[in-house]
């Protein structure tokens, strides 16, 4: 999590940084990509306000009022998140684009345009470098894809792909820029604009689609659930488990229920000793299950699963 804290520090002081010189050398000279580029920091920059937040409320202890804990305002904030960046972010991008392709207006000295976006691609490329090496740590094996997809700290993968977009958006204004400033199209302008827009739509559907799964609920993986099982079933006492169910409240913490079969011949104290062996079995070998609960099925059979 430490890891993950650094590279919403570093995103957060580059973008604001980055936004402050881009609105200043867009309005020097009158770029309305370089305004979506501004724009689009400003919103990573509320972004990782967001997700800081988001890491300091999932931290409260539970209490009365929420017996899990707040692990799932991290999720809450995520999704949050992926939504400015399709509303501010990208709607804004995608009408200044639309804009300034029907009524383009003259280019003014790009000079401070270039600087800007130079330093920018150095500041948000440093940024992304130290927030693909915090992602590689977790990753382990997996390929960056399915490590996102399997990911359970959208911290994590939320850094990664706002820098991602910032640079690759960079890229493209850069590029809009240099031609239409040499063959004076000043519609490319807005086209950069637009492009730029889109791409922030497009990630923003890949987060809101990550961010809400995990927001609704998710489960330990199938290995991890068959590891249960068996430890479960070694037991003594424990006939066959029935139903595992599970989910994350944060990326730290996992909630889990156990429904199982027990010999008919144990007694109330034998049954709870039997749970007691289960319980710190799995909490041995699966630090993040914090909570366990053990059903017996005789006090069960009335309900489907």
């Amino acid at each position: 999590m430490a890891n993950q804290k650094a590279s919403i520090y570093s995103a957060l002081a580059a973008n604001l940084l980055i936004a402050i010189t881009k609105f200043i050398a867009g309005a020097f000279s009158n770029s309305a990509s370089m305004i979506s580029e501004g724009i689009h920091s400003v919103v990573d920059t509320v972004n990782q306000l967001l997700l800081l937040f988001g890491l300091q409320r999932s931290k409260k202890p539970a209490d009365a009022l929420r017996p899990f804990g707040y692990g799932k305002e991290l999720y809450f904030y995520s999704f949050i998140v992926s939504i400015l960046i399709f509303g501010l972010g990208g709607g804004i991008s995608i009408y200044q684009g639309i804009i300034h392709i029907s009524n383009p207006e003259p280019l003014g000295d790009p000079t401070w345009n270039y600087v800007v976006l130079a330093l920018s691609v150095v500041f948000e490329g440093t940024s992304l470098i130290i927030a693909a090496k915090a992602f590689n740590k977790v990753r382990g094996h997996e390929t960056w894809w399915n490590a996102i997809v399997k990911s359970k700290d959208p911290s994590s993968f939320l850094v990664l792909f706002e820098d991602g977009a910032a640079v690759l958006g960079l890229s493209i204004v850069m590029i809009c820029m240099v031609i239409g400033h040499q063959f004076h199209i000043p519609q490319l302008d807005g086209v950069a604009s637009l492009l730029v827009g889109l791409l922030l739509v497009g990630v923003s559907l890949i987060l809101a689609r990550e961010s809400r799964s995990l927001l609704m609920g998710e489960g330990i993986s199938a290995i991890s659930r068959q590891k249960i099982v068996e430890k479960t079933e070694a037991v003594p006492g424990v006939v066959k488990v029935l139903t595992v169910v599970s989910t994350y409240q944060s990326p730290e913490e996992v909630l889990l229920m156990l429904i199982a079969t027990f010999k008919e011949d144990l007694n109330t104290h034998q049954i709870n000793e039997a749970i007691d062996a289960i319980q710190a079995g799995i909490r041995r070998e699966f630090p993040l299950i914090r909570y366990i609960i053990v059903q017996p099925e005789e006090f069960t059979k009335q309900f489907k699963f």
